[in-house]
């Protein structure tokens, strides 16, 4: 069988930041090219990179949120684009602002079918939500690393709050050991 960990792939970083002074979003959005700004449907700015793919959700404290990146490289690439255009708009940016990664999500395949009853059953239901008519995946609260796991019948997972890349390679390693465990991964 295939390590189910070379099956993950990033899907989204977010990542927050910020620039330490209030933004009047309305005079940035008329001089950034390609903003956007409707302050009645949402109150930061949006401002979409194209390489590296991401939005920046610039608020008037200063504050941004990076999300739609598909590695930590690419939120730093992007956010720094961000912070030279902010320049270019005689916006004072520090040199290095401190970029904090909020959440990873990654997807992974483990290869084969599960029987989510069972697992459900199998894992207790401290760590464990599965309501099959609510949502088909069964929702897993790994406690190492603090992540949550959905898993699905058809084998494939989702991993969301992950800080690390390698935060979604220890919860595919501790979700196998423990199917494994419980003779729920044939």
């Amino acid at each position: 069988m295939a390590d189910p960990k070379e099956s993950i792939s990033i899907e989204n970083v977010v990542a927050s930041t910020g620039i330490g002074q209030e933004l009047d979003l309305q005079s940035v959005a008329m001089d950034l090219e390609g903003a956007d700004y409707d302050p009645e449907q949402f109150p930061g700015l949006v401002y979409r990179t194209q390489n590296p793919k991401s939005a920046a959700l610039i608020f008037r404290s200063g504050k941004i949120v990076c999300t739609g990146a598909k590695s930590t490289e690419a939120v730093h690439e992007s956010l720094e684009i961000v912070f030279d255009e902010l320049r270019d708009l005689h916006i004072q940016v520090e040199e290095d602002p401190e970029i904090i990664v909020q959440n990873i999500v990654s997807s992974a395949d483990l290869g084969r079918n599960l029987n989510l009853n069972a697992i459900a059953i199998g894992l207790g239901l401290e760590n464990i939500e599965y309501e099959p008519e609510q949502f088909p995946g069964l929702v897993y609260r790994l406690d190492e690393p603090e992540v949550v796991a959905l898993l699905f019948g058809s084998g494939k997972l989702v991993i969301t709050g992950g800080k690390k890349v390698d935060d979604a390679k220890q919860a595919v390693d501790v979700i196998v050991s423990r199917l494994e465990d419980l003779g729920l991964l044939e």
